[in-house]
């Protein structure tokens, strides 16, 4: 947190008064010598009124927290500081002490008028008369902007109403409308694998290794990049739970580790349960984890540089529960683990789209994502562009081994994608991100349960 030096300063009402103008200039001597040492908060303790003479006869009104603290100052003039201080009291109309961390530092001789006091330093802060804060610090908004949504809420995305239950706000970090890619990424890859039946067992399987690849690791990456975005948050969305204070610090790292945990157990669990020999599906989830760890936080970071970080997240989306969900029922070839590589390029494409909501925050933090580092107009036509030409290519690579029905069923579905983004994304990205996401991403994903039918036949 920082403050500005003109922060703490304010006129006063005070009348002007010769002595106390007298007192001012004995205290700049010592001061400059001395050194001012607190500890705790740094609050005047009421142990301390004893220094100052007469202090109810002051007018402002003085902001004294109740902690017990220690004020020793190190200079031999400590009676004229305490004279000195008494001045300093009645010329202004109130002093508020801030609640920062202990440190000793020297003061600056103070430059003090009749009619204005102004001190730079962070100890303290002069206010008008009538001031109740006891510290200084950014303001953040309590609630959501009005009219938000409780189903928004739930989702996890813009537009959410401000809830107090801690299950909803929890889920809310979780992001569930994150979470159909990762379950149909899930589907993609058993229906590619071949050997999936339509048996109680083979959904079970499938169902655990959703709840793997959705609600835990997805919540888990989702909760642990808010975490690390809460600077970002305070400054695009400060009424999101966690730098609103909705939600503690100790209880996010929690639900992180719970939903990490619980997330590599399941994938531990499908391993046994498919008999294994390599447990594949429990390190495919300690890959995913780690590049979700490493995506969002320092020192690597990978959300800083657009292009590393977006296509780490579009593999995230695509390449690894496709490969979670093979992996349970086959087996991954090469062939596959390239043709998932490549559709993550339309992953990073769409999670381009998610950039340009946060172009203030980013560009406050000195991340460079693709809105940022080329502007709106040019990061627009890469995100459609890699979303687009990805997918053609995948149809034009079906159509070449033989599969022409599966091409032209995915080139289907490329051209409704085309006529939304001209409808809604190049117009607006920024307004019409969600909309445009609504009605064009079920073609995208439709166009993945294609290509995972071709290429298992």
């Amino acid at each position: 947190m920082t403050y500005a030096p003109d922060t703490f300063s304010s006129r006063t009402s005070a009348p002007q008064d010769p002595e106390a103008t007298t007192s001012i200039r004995r205290l700049s001597a010592p001061l400059q010598d001395g050194v001012c040492c607190f500890s705790g908060s740094h609050s005047l303790s009421r142990s301390h009124k004893s220094h100052f003479s007469n202090p109810e006869s002051i007018p402002g009104k003085v902001l004294l927290p109740q902690q017990q603290q220690h004020f020793p100052i190190s200079s031999p003039a400590e009676p004229v500081l305490r004279s000195a201080m008494a001045s300093v009291l009645y010329a202004a109309s109130s002093v508020g002490v801030s609640s920062r961390s202990p440190s000793c530092r020297r003061f600056p001789k103070p430059a003090i008028s009749p009619s204005k006091v102004s001190l730079t330093r962070r100890r303290f802060a002069v206010r008008a008369a009538g001031t109740e804060a006891n510290e200084v610090k950014p303001a953040a908004p309590d609630a959501a902007p009005a009219g938000g949504s409780s189903f928004n809420q739930l989702l996890g995305i813009k537009g959410a109403s401000q809830e107090t239950n801690k299950w909803k706000i929890r889920l809310q970090l979780m992001k569930p409308v994150t979470w159909p890619p990762l379950v149909w990424g899930v589907v993609c890859g058993a229906a590619a694998s071949g050997n999936f039946e339509w048996n109680i067992e083979d959904v079970a399987k499938s169902i655990v290794c959703m709840l793997m690849s959705g609600p835990f690791l997805t919540g888990y990456t989702q909760t642990i990049n808010d975490w690390y975005d809460r600077e970002i948050d305070a400054i695009n969305e400060p009424y999101r739970p966690i730098p609103s204070g909705a939600i503690s610090e100790s209880e996010v790292i929690t639900q992180i580790w719970v939903l990490l945990l619980g997330g590599l157990g399941l994938g531990a669990l499908l391993d046994v349960w498919a008999g294994h020999d390599f447990p594949t599906i429990f390190y495919l989830a300690v890959g995913g984890s780690l590049l979700s760890y490493i995506y969002s936080a320092p020192p690597l970071k990978l959300k800083q540089n657009g292009w590393i970080g977006n296509f780490a997240l579009g593999s995230s989306y695509i390449s690894l529960p496709w490969w979670a969900g093979q992996a349970l029922f086959g087996t991954l070839t090469p062939d596959i683990i390239v043709l998932t590589l490549l559709y993550s390029i339309a992953g990073l494409g769409i999670a381009i789209i998610n950039d340009f909501k946060s172009i203030e925050g980013d560009k406050a933090l000195g991340l460079q994502s693709l809105p940022v580092a080329f502007g709106v107009d040019t990061a627009k036509w890469i995100c459609v562009g890699a979303i687009d030409i990805t997918q053609l290519s995948v149809a034009g690579y079906l159509l070449s081994s033989g599969k022409p029905y599966y091409a032209l069923a995915l080139l289907g579905l490329v051209i409704p994608q085309i006529v939304f983004q001209f409808q809604y994304f190049l117009k607006d990205p920024i307004k019409y991100d969600v909309k445009y996401q609504a009605s064009a991403q079920p073609f995208l994903v439709l166009g993945l349960l294609v290509t995972a039918l071709a290429t298992s036949h």
